[in-house]
């Protein structure tokens, strides 16, 4: 495993500031303990520091020994915010702040770009620029748009993109990753539908919205069944149902709320026109109002194949060819999606392992993602340090 001298040294410290960072959490936007710190570190080490952009976003820029005279410029991102979770760990790291937990690891990818950023600013070992963004707001607050829209690439225009999350399951020490969709788009719906509130033993004096409401639930899954093409994933999911308020009273309202993920703008293009539809026939077949709201979060995101493979070349390079894997898609969703839509690159995966990691102290739940007994792997810390400063420098390096 070639990993990069000065970060293996530096390891406990990383590990250190890594867990400093898990015990005070912040949500997106919120993120100024964290910016400060990110900054504070990468002005300490003679990097060029740029603030504001996305609000609370960091970008670190650092010439090579040509003082970036190539024009050769790559980016490598990691996000920083936390999420609304309350932690179920009692280690020492712990959350300090209630009802706030670094649940998927963002700690740590701030902690191995900041490990990376630290050992090219010390060599300065390739000709060209690399621009380290350290991203505010990915768990629903569009971090990588906003900071796109404040100039992010129009001030930094790099060539190319990349951007790492952990894996808890796949092993640590292995990478994965797949040209081509690898994570879903993120989309939500809310339908009201809107009737004539009456008592419940004489409802044929009133228009009763939950028979249709439970029609609509089903009618749905018809188009991912029966419109989609069956090769191509797609997910309709009802998550919330609200109606009534007595066992004795029709209700007047029903509201219906979910998400939807597809890996292609044309499928989720199918499945919102379908969806409007269905609910507007069938409120109308019950005399019902019906009032639709479809919300497009975040679009798929695509890895580039000629990146992609570029990537797994660096990773079997460091690791070995049967510790880099195909990248299974996932129908969850990321926002680093907006950096592929503007710019080439690929998201890839650093595997987690399953949890043995963890101190003495964690919940007595799976180390996954979005859970609250999960904790970062620091082992991972200069394997993903390593491997920033190894692709970085290989792609700089390739004229």
């Amino acid at each position: 495993m070639k990993l990069v001298d000065s970060i293996v040294t530096e390891s406990a410290a990383l590990a250190a500031l890594r867990r400093d960072l898990h015990a005070h959490p912040e949500l997106c936007f919120e993120e100024h303990r964290t910016a400060d710190l990110v900054a504070a570190r990468l002005q300490g080490w003679g990097i060029e520091v740029h603030r504001g952009l996305g609000k609370t976003g960091v970008v670190g820029v650092i010439a090579g020994r040509d003082g970036g005279k190539s024009g050769r410029m790559v980016g490598l991102r990691a996000d920083m915010d936390a999420l609304p979770v309350t932690e179920f760990n009692t280690f020492a790291h712990a959350s300090r702040h209630p009802g706030k937990m670094h649940a998927c690891g963002h700690d740590g990818h701030t902690t191995m770009l900041l490990a990376a950023a630290q050992a090219l600013a010390r060599s300065r070992d390739f000709d060209g620029t690399v621009v380290c963004i350290f991203q505010p707001a990915e768990e629903g607050g569009g971090g990588a748009r906003e900071m796109i829209a404040g100039g992010l690439f129009a001030r930094f225009p790099v060539q190319a993109v990349f951007g790492m999350h952990n894996w808890p399951g796949l092993p640590a020490g292995h990478f994965a990753v797949k040209a081509g969709p690898v994570m879903a788009s993120s989309n939500e719906f809310r339908v009201r539908l809107t009737g004539k509130g009456s008592h419940a033993a004489m409802p044929h004096l009133g228009l009763d919205p939950v028979p249709a409401a439970c029609q609509l639930v089903q009618a749905w899954q018809t188009i991912v069944t029966r419109n989609r093409d069956p090769l191509d994933p797609a997910v309709i999911s009802v998550t919330m149902i609200h109606t009534g308020e007595a066992t004795n009273v029709v209700p007047e309202v029903a509201e219906i709320q979910g998400t939807v993920r597809t890996f292609t703008t044309e499928t989720l293009d199918l499945i919102e026109t379908r969806m409007r539809e269905v609910a507007s026939h069938t409120a109308a077949a019950f005399g019902l109002a019906c009032d639709f709201e479809f919300r497009r979060n975040y679009p798929p995101t695509i890895n580039h194949a000629a990146e992609a493979e570029f990537a797994r070349g660096v990773m079997v390079e460091m690791v070995g060819a049967d510790k880099v894997h195909e990248f299974t898609p996932s129908m969850g969703a990321e926002d680093f999606a907006f950096m592929l839509q503007a710019k080439p690159g690929a998201y890839l995966i650093i595997g987690n392992g399953d949890g043995d990691h963890r101190d003495s102290g964690h919940g007595a739940g799976p180390c996954t993602l979005h859970n609250p007994n999960y904790d970062f792997n620091d082992a991972l810390i200069p394997l993903g340090g390593s491997f920033w400063v190894r692709l970085a420098q290989a792609w700089l390096a390739r004229g």
